[in-house]
C-alpha cells in the first residue's frame, strides 16, 4: 500500500515541479501583463499542490518526495528556449505551456484509471491526484484564452 501511495506522490509532486519550472521560465519571456497575473497565479497552485505532497509525504517515509533531476530542467529550459527563439508571443508562450500540462493531465489520468478501485492507495493520495489532474485541467483552459 504504502509503495504505490509513494509512487503516486512521487509522480504529482514531479509533476507539479516540472510546472513551476516551466512557468519561471517562460516567464522570462512575457510581457503582456495580465498574462504574467495569469501564470503568477498557476505558478501558486503547482507549489500548493507540491506543498500538499511534502505534507502527506512524511506519512510514508522519511525521505523527501521526488522532483524533477537537473538533466529534465536543463532539457525544459533549453526546449522553452529553442521554440520561443523566433516566436515569443504569449500565444507561442501560452502553447508551449499548455502541450506541457496535457502531458501532465494524460499522466495524472492514468494514474487515476489504474488506481481507482485499488483499495491500496489512501484517501489522501487519491484527494491530490484528482486535485492535481483537475488544476491541470482549468490551466488548459484558462491558458487557451491566450492563444
Amino acid at each position: 500500500m504504502e509503495n504505490q501511495n509513494l509512487n503516486i506522490l512521487d509522480e504529482v509532486n514531479k509533476g507539479a515541479t516540472m510546472g513551476m519550472d516551466a512557468i519561471a521560465y517562460v516567464s522570462e519571456k512575457v510581457e503582456d501583463q495580465d498574462f504574467k497575473h495569469v501564470l503568477d497565479v498557476e505558478y501558486n497552485k503547482y507549489e500548493k499542490i507540491s506543498e500538499r505532497v511534502n505534507n502527506l509525504y512524511s506519512n510514508y517515509t522519511s525521505k523527501e518526495p521526488h522532483e524533477t533531476n537537473v538533466m529534465n530542467k536543463m532539457m525544459t529550459w533549453y526546449g522553452i528556449q529553442m521554440k520561443t527563439m523566433t516566436d515569443d508571443t504569449t500565444s507561442k508562450l501560452s502553447e508551449l505551456l499548455m502541450q506541457g500540462t496535457n502531458m501532465g493531465i494524460i499522466e495524472g489520468r492514468r494514474l487515476i484509471n489504474a488506481n481507482d478501485n485499488s483499495s491500496n492507495i489512501s484517501p489522501d493520495v487519491k484527494n491530490i491526484l484528482n486535485d492535481f489532474v483537475v488544476m491541470q485541467e482549468d490551466s488548459v483552459e484558462t491558458l487557451k484564452k491566450y492563444l
